[in-house]
């Protein structure tokens, strides 16, 4: 591999080649030493990042010359620059993957109190959401359904199955006849079992989720009621129940915006929960009595 050195001692293609890539793609023409140099900056590039030349040689068990003849044959001119190239690339790397998944609002160097705090206000902020967007007309229509339901199914995955599961738990502790769903085999089997009447359930933050758009579908195609609860309430999913919820908080990509939706989704499985109860209110008289015995006399 000959790679021309450029006159000005910057990276050549820096702006348009990871220096990380280059080195995995000539890894194939390299052997020896200078393979055992590559190899050891792919695989601790941030060690590789902030390493001198002698540190990485040594990790390398090879010479200070192999490491800067690598250099040489990337295009660099020499290795503080392949350095310096390697460390901007992985710190954006690393960076992009952090905003990626967690958003800008929390950064890898803040302190605890910062996150809790932008946590705290996240959530704080999805509950106010949630507050001013909740149709209750809506809420109070589906907590009808599933009071009177002679079957209820109750379907949630990966996130969603969290909401969805305690709802389910809660609509049990009151004897509702509930059961929990989740996978497009075990939904399937759900809705073959539903009839007119009865209720279908469905939490779907992101209301892209094909099994949980063909729970709705199915059931309602056997005559169920279908419901949804969602952060996107103009989604796909949506559109294929007779009563959507939404929660104020539409879905968005990154994991500070999913934590403060799920707040919101809570919110609204707790709201249908007690609305169910309130119309079933000997339901939770007789959950009570059966699981702490008869509440004793009081005293005269």
């Amino acid at each position: 591999m000959t790679v021309p050195v450029p006159h000005d001692g910057a990276p050549r293609r820096a702006d348009e080649a990871s220096p990380l890539q280059q080195i995995r793609d000539a890894l194939g023409s390299l052997s020896g030493a200078t393979r055992r140099v590559a190899e050891t900056i792919l695989g601790s590039p941030a060690e590789a990042g902030r390493s001198s030349i002698t540190v990485l040689a040594a990790r390398a068990e090879a010479s200070a010359a192999t490491v800067t003849r690598l250099a040489a044959l990337l295009g660099y001119s020499g290795y503080p620059a392949l350095r310096a190239a390697i460390a901007t690339e992985y710190g954006r790397g690393v960076q992009g993957g952090w905003d990626r998944d967690l958003g800008s609002v929390i950064q890898p160097a803040d302190p605890p109190e910062q996150v809790l705090t932008v946590l705290a206000t996240a959530q704080s902020r999805a509950l106010r959401n949630a507050m001013g967007s909740i149709d209750l007309a809506v809420a109070a229509r589906v907590a009808d359904r599933i009071a009177a339901a002679p079957r209820i199914h109750v379907f949630g995955e990966w996130g969603d199955a969290i909401p969805a599961r305690e709802l389910t738990i809660r609509l049990l502790r009151i004897g509702r006849p509930v059961w929990f769903f989740e996978g497009q085999r075990e939904s399937h089997v759900g809705t073959s079992l539903l009839h007119r009447g009865d209720v279908a359930l469905a939490v779907d933050r992101s209301g892209d989720d094909a099994v949980a758009r063909a729970f709705l579908t199915d059931a309602g195609e056997r005559g169920a009621f279908t419901a949804l609860i969602t952060g996107m309430p103009d989604s796909p999913t949506a559109a294929e129940a007779d009563a959507v919820l939404f929660t104020g908080t539409r879905e968005t990509s990154t994991w500070t915006d999913y934590f403060a939706g799920r707040s919101s989704d809570t919110l609204v499985a707790s709201l249908l929960w007690v609305l169910v109860a309130q119309r079933t209110p000997e339901a939770l008289a007789e959950a009570f009595v059966s699981l702490h015995g008869p509440a004793p006399e009081p005293e005269r």
